[in-house]
């Protein structure tokens, strides 16, 4: 059995267009089945729903085989592994180029954060990626105190939480909406599938073909 760890959600269904190159078809909608392991048109082939920043550690653990995850948990994921996805105990064969976004750092619109780095001020900055933005700030020397948000990044500042965000960002509109601006791009974001290596070595002959035919269905 070929166990594939996905979350719902917009990486979810920019993957059926892969698994269908690799001729599986998922038979359970996550939107409306109440299940977690979702069949697929090939008996050795299931699916796990999981909650997107826990793919790698399903795969690093072995409850899944594979996994397809954002480049930003990955990073974040790997951080307590010195950044290695070796040390972690997985291989990041692709990158699947879906799921396509950036990291910036964003702060309201009345706020000069060119200045504030100029002057060294000490940034007050809300995110969850804080292993991206702890390695971002201090390659630029800026002294950033990092606050821990889960959600609705963009309240902080509004609020006097936080002087900036770091926070995917896709169309911007909901930074413009609530009047903040992006003042720095960090990196773009793409999907990567990883694999658990000990599962690549005992079940090598089907990993191998789902890989091939993603690489495939990508090249293309």
């Amino acid at each position: 059995m070929i166990t594939l760890a996905l979350s719902k959600g917009r990486i979810f269904e920019e993957t059926l267009p892969l698994l269908r190159a690799a001729g599986i078809e998922v038979l359970d909608d996550p939107d409306t089945s109440r299940k977690l392991i979702l069949d697929t048109s090939q008996p050795g082939v299931r699916v796990l729903v999981v909650r997107a920043s826990d793919v790698p550690t399903y795969v690093q653990q072995g409850g899944a085989d594979l996994g397809i995850t954002g480049r930003d948990t990955l990073i974040e994921h790997l951080a307590q592994w010195g950044g290695s996805v070796g040390a972690a105990g997985l291989y990041q064969p692709l990158d699947l180029g879906i799921s396509r976004c950036r990291i910036s750092v964003a702060v309201r619109s009345d706020f000069d954060y060119a200045f504030a780095v100029r002057q060294g001020a000490r940034l007050r900055v809300a995110t969850k990626y804080l292993a991206i933005a702890r390695e971002f700030f201090a390659a630029k020397g800026v002294h950033a105190d990092l606050i821990k948000l889960y959600g609705s990044m963009e309240l902080a500042p509004l609020v006097g939480l936080s002087d900036a965000i770091v926070d995917l960002v896709s169309t911007g509109n909901t930074l413009r909406a609530n009047q903040l601006v992006e003042v720095e791009h960090i990196m773009d974001i793409s999907a990567r599938l990883i694999v658990n290596q000990a599962s690549l070595k005992l079940k090598q002959a089907p990993m191998r073909a789902i890989i091939d035919a993603f690489a495939s269905a990508v090249a293309a």
